[in-house]
């Protein structure tokens, strides 16, 4: 999948994207890593609100898929 459905998101970590997914009303993000062709892992998803991804949703995402890649510290 490529623009303008999905972005690659290196910003969060190598291997993840950004799904794009517009409504009526508003606009969602969703964060996903792709491993192997069998699995694709979603660790986070917001509402968008703004044009740029909001570091604060970056940073969650960075934690979120450390915890599901190697486990809560």
């Amino acid at each position: 999948m490529g623009m303008p459905l999905s972005r690659p998101m290196p910003e969060v970590a190598s291997g993840v994207h950004e799904l794009r997914v517009r409504g009526k009303t508003r606009a969602v993000r969703i964060f996903y890593f792709v491993k192997l062709a069998e699995v694709i892992l979603v660790f986070r998803a917001f509402q968008k609100k703004t044009q740029k991804t909001p570091q604060r949703e970056v940073a969650i995402g960075q934690q979120r898929l450390k915890e599901v890649r190697h486990g809560k510290d």
